[in-house]
């Protein structure tokens, strides 16, 4: 399967293309029954900083070099706090305010800010079937993590403008969740940046614990009881969360996105809320609607048309699908 990355030994397998968000869409079913039970400074400290030190454990056992000089240094620190606390404190806090299925449908619209992004500063190339996967990715994890009564009965809108204030933005679960998409969007397009002057995988260690560190320091100053609710079944599935979840995929995922096409690398992050409510299913007994059915489908077919979209246009040119202006598009896919 062709995956539409660079042909090294690493972005070979399907295998690691997928496991980041494998890993990320099993370790929220994890934490899921802990998050009752801490508190979410702590929690997304927890999931950074032991992780990261993880990382930079095993980066040393590899012979990974340290980053030098003081550019490469600023660049750590400005992924530390995009990637590292902007992210983890904004998604932390915005789970605390909305529902998980809302929350997550925000976070993984990230691709569409990650394609204009990469579009803009290094030039790849999206196309007409990238743009169409993109949208029915959107309108797929919409389907998954919206409640049904939305599409069925139509958007709350009324009620939704008549509750809004600005002096509640900040307050607002929603604006939480859409700025963690937009730190993370930016972290992820920042790693080509951080990875001229360092090693991805140092990189990546070295931002978990510089982003980790202050959210334990707001933990402290703000939170209370961070861990007496805790269980031994809680700190399990703490410890899957930050040793899979965090450690390993975010240098297998902050690996993949220093080599190869970031547009095609994010869209599978669509498959996030996919692997999240299969598993669900399996270990939770929540079952999905018709909807989120169609969801599944539809997220899939949109990174299908995402990967493949430089094979898409030429292939049905060739089967006479459609008109020739339709499939003029750059066949550059760095």
């Amino acid at each position: 399967m062709n995956w539409n990355f660079k042909k090294t030994s690493l972005t070979q397998s399907s295998l690691v293309l997928i496991a980041p968000f494998f890993l990320w869409g099993t370790s929220m079913v994890a934490m899921k029954g802990v998050i009752p039970n801490t508190t979410p400074l702590f929690m997304a400290g927890v999931r950074l900083l032991p992780a990261g030190l993880l990382v930079l454990a095993v980066a040393a056992i590899l012979g990974r070099s340290q980053p030098k000089g003081l550019k490469a240094w600023l660049w750590i620190g400005l992924f530390a706090l995009l990637d590292g606390a902007m992210f983890q404190g904004f998604l932390s806090e915005g789970l605390v305010r909305t529902g998980a299925g809302l929350g997550s449908t925000i976070i993984d619209s990230q691709p569409l800010a990650v394609a204009l992004l990469s579009s803009w500063l290094f030039g790849e190339v999206i196309g007409l079937w990238g743009w169409l996967g993109l949208i029915v990715g959107i309108v797929g994890i919409s389907l998954i993590g919206l409640p049904d009564e939305w599409f069925l009965s139509g958007f709350p809108a009324e009620s939704f403008l008549s509750s809004f204030s600005w002096e509640s933005l900040f307050n607002s679960g929603e604006w939480l969740m859409l700025l963690a998409s937009l730190s993370m969007a930016v972290g992820t397009v920042s790693i080509r940046y951080v990875c001229r002057h360092c090693d991805p995988v140092v990189a990546t260690g070295w931002h978990m614990v510089l982003g980790g560190l202050p959210l334990f320091v707001l933990s402290g100053m703000y939170e209370s009881q961070q861990w007496t609710n805790i269980h031994l079944d809680g700190w399990l599935a703490i410890a899957y969360s930050t040793i899979f979840g965090s450690a390993i995929a975010y240098g297998v995922f902050f690996v993949l996105a220093s080599q190869g096409n970031l547009t095609s690398l994010s869209a599978l992050t669509f498959l996030t809320p996919v692997f999240a409510l299969s598993f669900g299913k399996f270990f939770l007994a929540e079952v999905l609607s018709p909807l989120q059915w169609i969801g599944v489908c539809l997220t899939l077919v949109s990174i299908y048309l995402i990967n493949q979209r430089e094979k898409i246009a030429p292939l049905l040119r060739s089967l006479k699908f459609i008109p020739s202006f339709l499939s003029s598009e750059k066949a550059e896919y760095r």
